[in-house]
């Protein structure tokens, strides 16, 4: 690959989805790359950078995010957050529904990758939040990866992760051609819906406000720039009071916001103006 076609490659991702690709990551785009060269049967990145920029090339650019934004996630990831939501967003949210008229507890998976964070945000309502109706939405930039979230099977490998108990109470066990994938039940799957977005083109595909949002683990691919403009978008969709939940290799610090800092990788936007 050459400089200029790495530029390009860069420059363009950058305008359709905001990830900033530093020089380290040039090894990266060249092997993920390679997957959309053997799938339009081009012997080279010149030539498909040349695809890129000819007329139609709107199903190949939204390939082409799909292969760059990394989609690596697992059940329960960064545990603390959910044992936060359990623990103290959802009673503390719960108390304050009546009062605040909400017809719901609705929390946002706002980059859901492949779908074991709303689903374990899911499961984690499920067990704690009983007498309030609750729903998920789950967005993500990649097709790809929506429509595995939103299938919602799994191999085992990964299911065994969870304790028994959740396995037995949220999954079906597959057998025959099926054998050793898992699929989430219904009672849990029509609480999650799952939606194209990319966060920081348009709005979301939802109107309702959301007490706690999970963005996890996105920030650390934009520039500061970015990162302000994200966080800024993602506030005004929490009610007063709500919760942001970043990952832990992510932080606020040095970038403007209006949020407090309640735990770490956990914001809240303030009650009053």
């Amino acid at each position: 690959m050459r400089d200029s076609e790495f530029d390009f490659i860069r420059s363009l991702v950058y305008e359709r989805s905001r990830i900033s690709l530093g020089p380290d990551k040039r090894e990266l785009v060249s092997a993920r790359l390679g997957k959309r060269l053997r799938a339009t049967n081009l012997p080279t990145v010149g030539e498909y950078c040349a695809l890129l920029q000819s007329p139609g090339a709107d199903a190949e650019l939204a390939n082409l995010i799909d292969v760059i934004s990394t989609n690596h996630t697992f059940f329960f990831r960064e545990e603390a957050h959910f044992d936060f939501l359990r623990e103290h967003a959802a009673p503390e949210m719960s108390a304050r529904a009546r009062a605040e008229r909400w017809t719901q507890f609705h929390v946002w998976s706002a980059a859901c990758s492949s779908g074991e964070e709303p689903y374990s945000i899911a499961m984690t309502l499920a067990g704690c939040v009983t007498q309030w109706p609750w729903h998920v939405s789950a967005t993500d930039i990649s097709h790809r990866i929506l429509a595995k979230a939103q299938a919602g099977v799994y191999r085992g490998e990964t299911v065994g992760r969870l304790t028994p108990d959740l396995v037995r109470t949220h999954f079906q066990r597959g057998f025959g051609p099926q054998e050793g994938n898992y699929r989430i039940k219904p009672a849990l799957s029509e609480r999650v819906s799952f939606h194209h977005l990319n966060l920081l083109e348009g709005e979301p595909p939802f109107k309702e406000p959301c007490q706690v949002i999970f963005c996890r683990n996105v920030m650390i691919y934009f520039d500061r720039p970015t990162q302000e403009e994200l966080v800024a978008r993602l506030t005004r969709r929490l009610v007063p009071g709500g919760y942001l939940f970043v990952g832990h290799a992510e932080s606020l610090t040095n970038i403007q916001h209006g949020l407090r800092s309640v735990r770490p990788a956990i914001y809240q936007r303030p009650l009053g103006p």
